[in-house]
């Protein structure tokens, strides 16, 4: 347990997921409104092969606004697929981007804390890894890659905030139980952030600081807290993660469906 506090520590806070899956091109799955295409996305990124995983629905004639759903610190596993698959099925083309690249994905926290420290070190890596996807997005008939908003997970969630602080072509950026050490600064992209009232690995001083900083800076944003809610609320697998690592963290239903609500909102006003 000791061991894996201090993983926590150094990597900012833990992000719980199902185990890594993998999916093919060409799958396809109905919904009452979308027949929804899944297919890999294959770019390179700084010497890096990434393979994104983009969900959209086959019978669109025109680009749709996208949604990059970037991943918790476990890589690009089922859990940002599903998301993304979601999201297509409200109408966006949605990407699940490969952020580490060559689709690497763990179970292993501490594997997981080797993989995400470089991107909270470098921001430059971040930028050039989100740029590189929406780059590839540009290849995409069915991607209006100048209306993009950002979901991101945990780590994902960090990722996003430093996408906003550095001013990223995007639209609008949603954190979901994310980090938000080292993320406030100034921007003038729209953010919602929704975090868990009893989140022991973003407590209320990091939400303190993080929302001070941003006041002062006049930034918009909207904060949105769930009262019960610990880290990774909106995981279905986080209460069994949580069990088998023994951790504070679980699947909270309301949280999650609460969320999800918000940021919808949130994109049908800022994506058009």
């Amino acid at each position: 347990m000791k061991k894996n506090i201090a993983l926590l520590s150094a990597a900012v806070f833990f992000s719980a997921c199902g185990a890594p899956g993998s999916h093919s091109a060409a799958q396809t799955d109905d919904s009452p409104n979308h027949k929804i295409s899944t297919q890999v996305l294959n770019y390179e990124s700084g010497g890096q092969r990434c393979q994104s995983f983009a969900a959209f629905d086959s019978s669109w004639k025109e680009p749709h606004p996208v949604v990059l759903v970037l991943p918790e610190w476990w890589g690009l596993n089922d859990y940002p697929r599903s998301r993304a698959r979601q999201l297509a099925g409200q109408g966006y083309f949605a990407l699940a981007v490969d952020l580490y690249g060559a689709g690497k994905t763990t179970e292993n926290p501490e594997e997981a804390g080797r993989l995400a420290k470089p991107f909270y070190g470098d921001t430059a890596l971040v930028k050039q890894r989100l740029l590189a996807a929406l780059q590839a997005l540009r290849t995409l008939p069915q991607a209006d890659a100048n209306q993009v908003g950002i979901v991101g997970y945990c780590f994902g969630g960090s990722m996003g905030l430093l996408a906003a602080k550095m001013q990223l072509p995007v639209r609008g950026v949603v954190s979901i139980h994310g980090g938000l050490k080292g993320t406030a600064g100034p921007t003038n992209i729209p953010i919602l952030v929704c975090q868990g009232g009893a989140d022991q690995f973003v407590g209320p001083a990091d939400v303190s600081a993080w929302r001070k900083t941003m006041d002062s800076l006049g930034v918009a944003y909207t904060f949105n807290t769930y009262p019960g809610a610990t880290h990774a609320f909106s995981n279905p697998a986080s209460t069994e993660t949580g069990k088998r690592l023994h951790l504070p963290i679980e699947y909270n239903a309301a949280a999650d469906r609460a969320s999800w609500q918000a940021m919808l909102t949130f994109f049908k006003q800022h994506l058009r």
